[in-house]
């Protein structure tokens, strides 16, 4: 018997603006922009397929949004709504089949076994998907779903057909079906990796298509390529685990934060809030990084920080203060954001002399207290005067435990 499917993946058509559609049915066949906030200076993060139709898309600054769409609504994004829809979601899934990894907050992926890889059997098995998650996880809410030999394509799949599509990529079709998309149409071409596909004479999928491993690997730069040329013929395999490289919050401030000073608070809290989340992965990071941008002009500040390896809030804040005496305010700041790198696991860690571990036990204690009796029974003086500012945003890749986050 014939099994083409290997892997079925479902992504949730305009997720964020679809949530809200679905808790406040009055916004339902309305163009809808989820916004980071409510404010003229920031730009769309997401957008209903009503709004997608008129142009509005990620990235559309508001005022463009409503000369589009002088009707459209504007909603500020809830990461607590977010993430209890995606848990229903996930559960209205695995009703059917057993989720095997979840890529990001609207987009998880199914492995298909034994039947379940048939053609007839495949095509059920999303459709009772489909059903599921309007039965289960909200009757509003729709998702494409691709069915394709192994994971990638089914990617490329379920980005065919938007919205509520299902579209199969059969091993034999390969690569003759890929011919009509575009090379943007991959995930991991962007616009740099297209502009050196062009440089080495690839402008259409046909003829990224007909090129060796070799070649591919040549272009990528590495083993990529090798797995880009393994992809597009149907293989199936498994990626390699990843590494956290990074890990950080920004926030654009309201008009009654962009000052020096409170933005500064600002930037604590979200340094506070991502060294729980160093500790809460076992994680320590050697490296802190700042970003100020500012209202009404290109000019940003951007440093970074070499510290020793450490994970505890004092010693990061040291880090954060000497950044932000770098920082000039000639404008008034709109964004802040907080980033650590070199991280390494707890297990990598190697002990230095100059770390104090107190830190680290008195950062550990204050999570659990925190933990088990809420967020703000304990914490730093100063933040207390930013209460309910710079909440978690929408959880695009990463979907936290919304008890663990503020």
């Amino acid at each position: 018997m014939e099994h083409p499917f290997r892997w079925l993946l479902l992504d949730l058509n305009s997720y964020f603006a679809t949530v809200e559609q679905q808790l406040n049915p009055k916004l339902r066949g309305r163009s809808v922009a989820v916004v980071p906030l409510l404010a003229d200076t920031t730009s769309v993060i997401a957008s209903s397929i009503e709004a997608k139709k008129l142009g509005i898309k990620t990235g559309t600054r508001v005022g463009e949004a409503r000369r589009l769409c002088p009707e459209i609504v504007f909603c500020s994004g809830s990461h607590d709504r977010y993430v209890e829809t995606h848990e229903k979601i996930v559960e209205a899934v695995e009703r059917v089949l057993p989720v095997s990894a979840v890529l990001s907050i609207d987009e998880m992926a199914c492995r298909l076994m034994g039947r379940e890889q048939s053609d007839e059997h495949a095509t059920r098995l999303a459709r009772e998907i489909k059903a599921s998650i309007r039965k289960h996880a909200g009757d509003y809410l729709s998702c494409s779903i691709g069915l394709a030999p192994n994971r990638y394509l089914a990617k490329v799949a379920s980005d065919m057909q938007k919205p509520d599509g299902l579209v199969k990529i059969r091993r034999e079709d390969l690569p003759r079906v890929l011919h009509g998309l575009s090379l943007r149409d991959f995930p991991g071409i962007g616009p740099r990796m297209e502009e050196r596909l062009h440089r080495y004479g690839v402008h259409t999928v046909e003829r990224l298509g007909s090129l060796s491993e070799t070649d591919l690997r040549t272009i990528w730069g590495g083993v990529n390529g090798a797995r880009f040329h393994r992809a597009i013929r149907g293989e199936d395999y498994e990626d390699p685990p990843s590494e956290r490289k990074s890990l950080g919050h920004s926030h654009v401030l309201p008009p009654e934060l962009r000052s020096a000073e409170k933005a500064f608070l600002v930037a604590q809290k979200l340094l506070h809030k991502a060294a729980a989340r160093l500790r809460r992965h076992e994680l320590w990071c050697g490296e802190v990084a700042l970003s100020v941008s500012f209202l009404g002009t290109e000019e940003r500040f951007s440093e970074c920080l070499r510290v020793v390896e450490c994970c505890d809030d004092i010693t990061l804040l040291e880090a954060l203060r000497e950044l932000w005496s770098q920082v000039r305010f000639r404008h008034r700041p709109l964004k802040v954001g907080v980033t650590f790198g070199r991280l390494v696991s707890h297990d990598c860690h190697t002990l230095s002399l100059f770390e104090n571990p107190r830190y680290r036990n008195l950062s550990l204690a204050v999570d659990a207290i925190q933990e088990k009796f809420g967020r703000d029974a304990v914490g730093f003086a100063s933040m207390r005067a930013l209460k309910g500012t710079a909440p978690t945003r929408i959880a695009f890749t990463n979907i936290p435990d919304a008890a663990g986050e503020d």
